[in-house]
């Protein structure tokens, strides 16, 4: 009975549109900051190194560089408190994690933009 409310529980927080996006993408996520009383959309834009997890508990992993030191942030797919992911621009890679990123610097952190992509924009 249990796993039935779970369940239950679990598809009334999906998303009814899922975000599309692969690994090496650079992303802008929206996120929604609350401040007391107030409210405001904050922008967290990198490069998604890893996605993991399924159903409710997926989530992705943004990378970026903020004066010279990398950052990461976890962000849930179905959260709330995402309003949007939009992809600025798709690369071309070869594994299901990027954390080799995470020991480069400078133009080594690059990724190769995919073709298909490219000849859209």
């Amino acid at each position: 009975m249990s796993q039935e409310i779970l369940k239950k529980v679990a598809e009334s927080s999906l998303k009814s549109e899922v975000p599309q996006f692969a690994i090496g993408d650079t992303v802008d996520v929206h996120c929604l900051i609350l401040e007391g009383q107030k409210s405001r959309t904050q922008i967290f834009s990198g490069v998604v190194i890893a996605r993991s997890g399924s159903g409710v508990k997926e989530t992705f992993t943004v990378r970026r560089i903020v004066a010279g030191e990398g950052v990461e942030r976890k962000f849930p797919i179905h959260s709330p408190k995402i309003s949007k992911v939009e992809v600025k621009r798709s690369s071309e890679v070869r594994r299901a994690k990027l954390y080799f990123l995470r020991d480069r610097t400078g133009k080594a952190v690059r990724l190769r933009e995919r073709r298909d992509a490219a000849e859209k924009a």
